[in-house]
């Protein structure tokens, strides 16, 4: 995805036109109120524009023939703009600009106007993260509500670990939208894609709550842990996060994932499918042949990607689902 003019969400394509009004409606409609200040009624605009939604976050694929102009009113949410072909200056009011590149991409916070100097064949990917749900990530590491707003290094050095981190949940969502039965057709799939993207930007991305993400989590005892296995084993099926847990325990995502290594081992995320490959397993040993499918097993049990699920059950007993039903 780095460096190549490749389409991506080629399966998703929401228009390709030259007209100015058509560019503009659209544009306004998928992101935010937006203008073209150095186009004529009579320029020829030659966009496309593919789309697809991981949760709650916007992904498209934006791409001119011709250079271009862009300014936007003020935005609303977070929006990371990732140039894949040509350059672009991007500036968000008054703040210095970003030259972007297949190299260098730029994010913008909320409250600020973006104007984007497009270069002829130019291409980028354009990601809108909702405020609230980064917000609610962000206060779910740290353990507490936010004092002051969010705010990101703007410019993403994509060849940099953080970068690297991004694109790779990017090349899994474009994969993703190319399958007619894949992962973000299913809501907690496409929930855990969100958070790879929204958790990539906050772990990895300088902002200016980096240096208390980095603090070591204080350790807050094994309750937390208890309730939050009395959780999952409770509602196995839910589509549970790290975050809800953590929320439900009254602790942060930090100090639960640290409580849950010391006294489990392992990861709360993990502990709850192999609790679920455990029950899976106990009712597929206790199904009579033709009673019910495997699939049919697994969803009940929460498992909504049933190649992963195979595979784990095949890694934890040794032997294929479909084998263990049909004894």
């Amino acid at each position: 995805m780095q460096s190549t003019s490749r389409e991506v969400f080629s399966r998703h394509p929401v228009v390709s036109c030259r007209d100015l009004d058509v560019a503009r409606r659209t544009l306004s409609e998928v992101y935010l109120p937006m203008d073209f200040p150095s186009a004529s009624a009579s320029t020829s605009l030659d966009m496309s524009l593919n789309v697809i939604k991981v949760g709650r976050v916007t992904a498209g694929y934006l791409q001119f023939g011709d250079a271009m102009r862009i300014q936007t009113v003020e935005a609303a949410n977070y929006h990371v703009d990732i140039p894949v072909a040509g350059k672009a200056r991007m500036q968000a009011g008054p703040r210095d600009p970003v030259h972007g590149t297949p190299q260098t991409a730029a994010i913008f916070a909320p409250g600020l106007p973006v104007d984007l100097d497009c270069d002829d064949d130019f291409a980028q990917i354009a990601l809108m993260l909702p405020k609230a749900g980064l917000q609610f990530e962000l206060e779910s590491l740290l353990g507490h509500s936010l004092k002051r707003p969010l705010e990101f290094s703007m410019a993403l050095d994509l060849a940099s670990p953080p970068g690297r981190t991004v694109l790779r949940a990017l090349r899994l969502i474009d994969a993703a939208s190319n399958q007619d039965d894949g992962m973000l057709q299913h809501p907690l799939a496409a929930h855990r894609l969100e958070q790879v993207l929204i958790h990539s930007l906050l772990l990895a991305q300088p902002h200016n709550y980096s240096e208390v993400l980095r603090a070591t989590p204080p350790h807050a005892g094994g309750h937390s842990v208890s309730e939050a296995v009395d959780l999952m084993r409770a509602r196995p099926a839910h589509a549970w996060t790290t975050a809800e847990l953590a929320a439900a325990s009254s602790t942060s995502v930090r100090s639960l994932q640290e409580n849950f290594r010391r006294s489990v081992g392992t990861s709360p995320m993990r502990y709850l499918r192999d609790f679920r490959l455990e029950q899976v397993h106990k009712e597929l040993v206790a199904t009579e042949p033709g009673a019910a499918t495997v699939t049919e097993v697994a969803a009940r049990w929460g498992f909504v990607h049933l190649g992963r699920f195979a595979a784990a059950y095949r890694q934890r007993f040794g032997e294929r689902p479909s084998d263990t039903i049909s004894r």
